[in-house]
């Protein structure tokens, strides 16, 4: 049984980026179109009026304030409100991978590694754009990676899943490192046209070397003091795009096919589960929760981080206790809380203790307790 450690971390950020006023823009043509359409059968009481949006509402509801995307033009276009992205052919490196490479070179160069130290790929995350091949293969090709990769997808938890699954692999002798990326298109299943949750969502990729601590040379090491999963089905997100699909003769682009979630629902479930998943985790680590210097959350939605450290500390906690990304990227699902992670690690002391979380569809939720060496 090895001791293991995170030893480096990478992040894939698109060159677009989308603010809240730019979105409602947009969204609001669309509302004024739709309601310019259909004025005789609103008048009639036969459909209801859509409502414009603002950016006022869309930071008061989330915290967010701009978002990075793959494509904008396609998402703005008040016309088409989804993003182009052009087929691409077999023999040319596919989106997910792309954006997955990026994210992956970053952290092999900050762990200190190539890709012949790497002994598995593992492509975690909610939005996987092919059955097969596994996008983890096709990364491993690309980077020139021996051994193994495979898929695997439990929502906006999929990175701390990963995680677990990574650190199992590598504390059990199965491989001496292992590559976790997290490559999110949330634009692609975002309906932009449902004033609730069209403006929830971005595209980033975050990549996570999981290694042996005996064979890391990386300054920024962390010890994987301990992992904890917990799963509990609920309908209150989902999505049902899938390729069964074609068998029915339901419409493929009716909105149950997109994003869709009860957001006051999910609220009120998840927020105390986080809270008493991670309060277990640490105490059967023998661990305080004043202990614990940060905690890199999911980046979903501000009020509910708030309201998980707070019932978790007893208080309020500091910008530096639990960091936001959420304004700047929005929800990347899978991606959030690692990109907490990436960003706001480096001033962290030796010995200082973290805690790394996510949590989302399913439900599910992750919880990674780390000790900065």
């Amino acid at each position: 049984m090895h001791n293991v450690v995170i030893s480096g971390t990478g992040l894939y950020t698109p060159a677009n980026s989308i603010s809240n006023e730019e979105l409602v823009q947009s969204f609001n043509t669309y509302v004024q179109q739709f309601n310019a359409d259909n004025a005789q059968a609103i008048e009639a009481g036969e459909v209801q009026p859509l409502a414009e949006s603002s950016a006022a509402f869309i930071e008061k509801a989330s915290g967010i304030k701009s978002r990075f995307v793959m494509d904008k033009d396609g998402i703005l276009d008040p016309q088409r409100m989804r993003p182009h992205l052009s087929v691409r052919s077999n023999d040319e490196m596919s989106v997910l991978c792309e954006m997955a490479v990026g994210a992956a070179r970053q952290a092999l160069e900050r762990a200190g590694k190539t890709a012949a130290d790497i002994d598995g790929v593992i492509v975690a995350c909610s939005n996987l754009q092919r059955p097969y091949p596994a996008i983890a293969i096709e990364v491993q090709h690309a980077l020139g990676i021996l051994g193994f990769g495979f898929d695997m997808n439990v929502a906006c938890s999929s990175a701390t899943f990963g995680i677990q699954t990574a650190s199992n692999s590598v504390q059990l002798g199965q491989a001496r490192a292992v590559l976790l990326i997290s490559p999110e298109v949330c634009t692609g299943h975002l309906n932009f046209r449902d004033r609730d949750s069209h403006f929830i969502f971005g595209d980033a990729a975050t990549a996570v070397i999981v290694e042996r601590a005996d064979l890391a040379t990386s300054e920024h090491q962390f010890d994987i003091v301990s992992t904890k999963l917990l799963t509990t089905f609920s309908n209150n997100i989902r999505n049902n795009f899938g390729f069964l699909n074609r068998a029915s003769d339901e419409p493929a682009d009716s909105p149950d096919k997109l994003f869709v979630q009860e957001g006051r629902k999910v609220f009120r479930d998840v927020c105390p589960m986080v809270a008493e998943l991670i309060g277990q985790h640490l105490e059967e680590n023998q661990l305080d929760v004043a202990q614990v210097k940060r905690f890199w959350l999911h980046q979903a939605n501000l009020s509910m981080n708030h309201l998980i450290v707070r019932k978790l500390l007893g208080r309020e906690a500091s910008i530096e206790e639990a960091p936001v990304i959420l304004d700047t990227y929005a929800n990347t699902s899978s991606a959030g809380s690692v990109i907490a992670f990436h960003k706001y690690q480096d001033d962290l002391p030796s010995g200082a203790l973290a805690v790394l979380s996510s949590f989302g569809a399913g439900y599910s939720i992750g919880s990674v307790i780390l000790r900065k060496r």
